[in-house]
Protein backbone atom coordinates (compact mmCIF):
# COMPACT_ATOMS: atom_id res chain seq x y z
CA UNK A 1 0.00 0.00 0.00
CA UNK A 2 1.55 3.29 -1.11
CA UNK A 3 1.33 6.75 0.40
CA UNK A 4 -0.69 7.82 -2.64
CA UNK A 5 -3.35 5.20 -1.94
CA UNK A 6 -3.74 6.59 1.56
CA UNK A 7 -4.26 10.19 0.47
CA UNK A 8 -6.17 9.89 -2.79
CA UNK A 9 -9.53 9.33 -1.10
CA UNK A 10 -9.29 10.43 2.53
CA UNK A 11 -12.16 9.33 4.75
CA UNK A 12 -14.85 11.96 5.24
CA UNK A 13 -15.27 13.16 8.80
CA UNK A 14 -18.58 12.14 10.31
CA UNK A 15 -20.76 14.91 11.63
CA UNK A 16 -22.32 13.55 14.81
CA UNK A 17 -23.68 16.87 16.05
CA UNK A 18 -27.17 16.04 14.81
CA UNK A 19 -27.25 12.56 16.30
CA UNK A 20 -27.75 9.33 14.40
CA UNK A 21 -28.74 10.23 10.85
CA UNK A 22 -29.23 13.86 11.86
CA UNK A 23 -32.48 13.04 13.67
CA UNK A 24 -31.60 14.20 17.19
CA UNK A 25 -32.67 17.84 16.75
CA UNK A 26 -35.94 17.07 14.87
CA UNK A 27 -36.80 14.52 17.55
CA UNK A 28 -36.21 17.06 20.32
CA UNK A 29 -38.37 19.60 18.50
CA UNK A 30 -41.22 17.12 18.06
CA UNK A 31 -41.00 16.13 21.75
CA UNK A 32 -41.07 19.82 22.68
CA UNK A 33 -44.33 20.08 20.73
CA UNK A 34 -46.01 17.15 22.46
CA UNK A 35 -47.48 18.90 25.52
CA UNK A 36 -48.97 21.84 23.55
CA UNK A 37 -50.37 19.32 21.04
CA UNK A 38 -51.99 17.34 23.85
CA UNK A 39 -53.42 20.54 25.33
CA UNK A 40 -54.79 21.49 21.92
CA UNK A 41 -56.32 18.04 21.50
CA UNK A 42 -58.02 18.33 24.89
CA UNK A 43 -59.40 21.74 23.89
CA UNK A 44 -60.80 20.37 20.63
CA UNK A 45 -62.35 17.44 22.50
CA UNK A 46 -64.07 19.86 24.87
CA UNK A 47 -65.43 21.87 21.98
CA UNK A 48 -66.64 18.79 20.14
CA UNK A 49 -68.29 17.41 23.26
CA UNK A 50 -69.94 20.68 24.28
CA UNK A 51 -68.33 20.52 27.73
CA UNK A 52 -68.59 24.17 28.75
CA UNK A 53 -66.53 25.28 31.77
CA UNK A 54 -65.56 28.72 33.12
CA UNK A 55 -62.10 28.12 31.61
CA UNK A 56 -63.26 27.47 28.05
CA UNK A 57 -66.60 29.31 27.77
CA UNK A 58 -64.97 32.05 25.69
CA UNK A 59 -64.09 29.52 22.97
CA UNK A 60 -67.67 28.32 22.53
CA UNK A 61 -68.81 31.85 21.65
CA UNK A 62 -66.37 31.90 18.69
CA UNK A 63 -64.80 28.45 18.15
CA UNK A 64 -63.31 28.98 14.68
CA UNK A 65 -60.22 31.01 15.70
CA UNK A 66 -59.10 28.52 18.36
CA UNK A 67 -59.75 25.49 16.10
CA UNK A 68 -57.78 27.07 13.26
CA UNK A 69 -55.01 28.11 15.66
CA UNK A 70 -54.62 24.61 17.14
CA UNK A 71 -54.60 22.90 13.74
CA UNK A 72 -52.13 25.30 12.11
CA UNK A 73 -49.84 25.39 15.16
CA UNK A 74 -49.75 21.57 15.23
CA UNK A 75 -48.83 21.31 11.54
CA UNK A 76 -46.29 24.12 11.85
CA UNK A 77 -44.50 22.69 14.88
CA UNK A 78 -44.36 19.04 13.78
CA UNK A 79 -43.79 19.48 10.04
CA UNK A 80 -41.30 22.27 10.71
CA UNK A 81 -39.14 19.93 12.80
CA UNK A 82 -38.31 17.90 9.69
CA UNK A 83 -36.74 20.97 8.10
CA UNK A 84 -33.92 20.50 10.62
CA UNK A 85 -33.06 16.98 9.39
CA UNK A 86 -30.21 17.54 6.89
CA UNK A 87 -29.88 13.96 5.63
CA UNK A 88 -33.62 13.65 5.16
CA UNK A 89 -33.62 16.85 3.10
CA UNK A 90 -30.62 15.77 1.01
CA UNK A 91 -32.29 12.47 0.13
CA UNK A 92 -35.49 14.29 -0.83
CA UNK A 93 -34.38 17.46 -2.66
CA UNK A 94 -37.92 18.71 -3.25
CA UNK A 95 -39.04 18.25 0.35
CA UNK A 96 -37.93 21.62 1.69
CA UNK A 97 -39.80 23.60 -0.96
CA UNK A 98 -43.01 21.55 -0.76
CA UNK A 99 -43.03 21.65 3.05
CA UNK A 100 -42.31 25.37 2.99
CA UNK A 101 -45.44 26.00 0.95
CA UNK A 102 -47.41 24.41 3.79
CA UNK A 103 -45.40 25.84 6.68
CA UNK A 104 -45.53 29.49 5.65
CA UNK A 105 -49.35 29.78 5.54
CA UNK A 106 -49.73 27.59 8.64
CA UNK A 107 -47.24 29.69 10.57
CA UNK A 108 -48.86 32.95 9.53
CA UNK A 109 -52.38 31.72 10.32
CA UNK A 110 -51.25 30.33 13.70
CA UNK A 111 -49.68 33.67 14.62
CA UNK A 112 -52.55 35.81 13.32
CA UNK A 113 -55.22 33.66 14.99
CA UNK A 114 -53.23 33.88 18.22
CA UNK A 115 -53.23 37.66 17.93
CA UNK A 116 -56.98 37.65 17.27
CA UNK A 117 -57.63 35.53 20.37
CA UNK A 118 -55.49 37.81 22.51
CA UNK A 119 -57.39 40.88 21.34
CA UNK A 120 -60.96 39.59 21.26
CA UNK A 121 -61.36 36.62 23.60
CA UNK A 122 -62.13 37.30 27.25
CA UNK A 123 -59.00 36.82 29.35
CA UNK A 124 -58.89 33.75 31.57
CA UNK A 125 -58.14 34.08 35.28
CA UNK A 126 -54.43 34.70 35.80
CA UNK A 127 -53.81 36.45 32.47
CA UNK A 128 -53.07 40.15 32.88
CA UNK A 129 -51.97 43.08 30.76
CA UNK A 130 -48.31 42.07 30.73
CA UNK A 131 -48.99 38.59 29.37
CA UNK A 132 -51.34 40.06 26.77
CA UNK A 133 -48.57 42.46 25.74
CA UNK A 134 -46.10 39.57 25.46
CA UNK A 135 -48.52 37.62 23.28
CA UNK A 136 -49.07 40.59 21.00
CA UNK A 137 -45.32 41.28 20.83
CA UNK A 138 -44.20 37.74 20.04
CA UNK A 139 -47.18 36.99 17.80
CA UNK A 140 -46.38 40.07 15.73
CA UNK A 141 -42.68 39.15 15.71
CA UNK A 142 -43.57 35.68 14.36
CA UNK A 143 -45.58 37.21 11.51
CA UNK A 144 -42.73 39.59 10.71
CA UNK A 145 -40.08 36.84 10.83
CA UNK A 146 -41.99 34.52 8.49
CA UNK A 147 -42.78 37.40 6.12
CA UNK A 148 -39.12 38.47 6.00
CA UNK A 149 -38.09 34.86 5.42
CA UNK A 150 -40.51 34.63 2.51
CA UNK A 151 -39.26 37.92 1.07
CA UNK A 152 -35.66 36.72 1.38
CA UNK A 153 -36.25 33.50 -0.55
CA UNK A 154 -37.95 35.45 -3.33
CA UNK A 155 -34.66 37.38 -3.63
CA UNK A 156 -32.82 34.02 -3.45
CA UNK A 157 -31.09 35.21 -0.30
CA UNK A 158 -30.85 31.75 1.24
CA UNK A 159 -28.88 32.73 4.34
CA UNK A 160 -31.37 35.37 5.47
CA UNK A 161 -34.28 33.14 4.51
CA UNK A 162 -32.93 30.43 6.78
CA UNK A 163 -32.27 32.86 9.64
CA UNK A 164 -35.72 34.45 9.60
CA UNK A 165 -37.53 31.13 9.24
CA UNK A 166 -35.63 29.72 12.21
CA UNK A 167 -36.61 32.77 14.29
CA UNK A 168 -40.26 32.37 13.31
CA UNK A 169 -40.20 28.68 14.18
CA UNK A 170 -38.56 29.40 17.54
CA UNK A 171 -41.39 31.76 18.46
CA UNK A 172 -44.00 29.27 17.27
CA UNK A 173 -42.44 26.58 19.46
CA UNK A 174 -42.52 28.85 22.50
CA UNK A 175 -45.44 26.95 24.04
CA UNK A 176 -43.27 23.86 24.44
CA UNK A 177 -40.49 25.75 26.19
CA UNK A 178 -43.04 27.51 28.40
CA UNK A 179 -44.07 24.11 29.77
CA UNK A 180 -40.45 23.35 30.66
CA UNK A 181 -40.06 26.75 32.30
CA UNK A 182 -43.22 26.35 34.35
CA UNK A 183 -42.44 22.87 35.70
CA UNK A 184 -39.56 23.81 38.05
CA UNK A 185 -41.52 26.82 39.32
CA UNK A 186 -44.57 24.67 40.06
CA UNK A 187 -42.45 22.05 41.82
CA UNK A 188 -40.59 24.50 44.09
CA UNK A 189 -42.93 27.48 44.45
CA UNK A 190 -46.42 26.34 43.47
CA UNK A 191 -48.83 28.12 41.17
CA UNK A 192 -47.42 31.49 39.99
CA UNK A 193 -49.36 34.70 40.42
CA UNK A 194 -50.36 36.93 37.50
CA UNK A 195 -46.96 38.62 37.24
CA UNK A 196 -45.05 35.37 37.68
CA UNK A 197 -47.11 33.63 35.00
CA UNK A 198 -46.47 36.47 32.55
CA UNK A 199 -42.73 36.41 33.21
CA UNK A 200 -42.53 32.63 32.88
CA UNK A 201 -44.45 32.72 29.60
CA UNK A 202 -42.22 35.51 28.31
CA UNK A 203 -39.14 33.54 29.38
CA UNK A 204 -40.24 30.61 27.18
CA UNK A 205 -40.25 32.77 24.06
CA UNK A 206 -37.08 34.61 25.08
CA UNK A 207 -35.11 31.40 25.71
CA UNK A 208 -35.97 30.06 22.26
CA UNK A 209 -34.94 33.30 20.58
CA UNK A 210 -31.66 33.56 22.50
CA UNK A 211 -30.72 29.99 21.55
CA UNK A 212 -31.53 30.36 17.85
CA UNK A 213 -29.86 33.77 17.66
CA UNK A 214 -26.69 32.22 19.06
CA UNK A 215 -26.89 29.45 16.44
CA UNK A 216 -27.55 31.91 13.60
CA UNK A 217 -24.71 34.25 14.57
CA UNK A 218 -22.33 31.34 15.07
CA UNK A 219 -22.88 30.26 11.47
CA UNK A 220 -23.18 33.73 9.96
CA UNK A 221 -19.53 34.22 8.81
CA UNK A 222 -19.74 31.10 6.63
CA UNK A 223 -23.24 31.88 5.42
CA UNK A 224 -22.40 35.38 4.25
CA UNK A 225 -18.86 34.72 3.07
CA UNK A 226 -19.99 34.65 -0.57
Amino acid sequence: MTDKSLTAHPPRPRNTAGGRGGWLLPTVLVVLSVVPLIAGGVRLTELAGGDVTPGNARFFAAPLPVVVHIFCAAVYSVLGAFQFAPRFRRRRPGWHRVAGRILVPCGLVAALSGLWMTLFYARPVGDGDLLAAFRLLFGTAMVVAISLGLAAIRRRDFARHRAWMIRGYAIGLGAGTQVLVHLPWLLFFGMPDELGRALLMGAGWAINLVVVEWVIRRRRPAAFSS
